[in-house]
C-alpha cells in the first residue's frame, strides 16, 4: 500500500489550524506562503506543490 502525501494540503491544514487558534498570525502565514510559492515558481523546483 502506497501513501502519497502532497505538501500543499498539509501546509493548508496547519495554516488553517494556526489561524483559528491565533488569528493575528493570518498576515504572516499568508505572506510566508506567497513568498514560498513565488520562489518555487521562479526557481522551478519541480512538482513539489502538485
Amino acid at each position: 500500500m502506497n501513501l502519497h502525501l502532497a505538501l500543499t494540503p498539509l501546509v493548508s491544514l496547519v495554516a488553517g489550524i494556526l489561524i483559528l487558534v491565533m488569528p493575528r498570525l493570518l498576515n504572516y502565514i499568508v505572506a510566508i506562503y506567497l513568498i514560498v510559492i513565488g520562489l518555487i515558481g521562479l526557481f522551478g523546483t519541480g512538482n513539489l506543490l502538485r
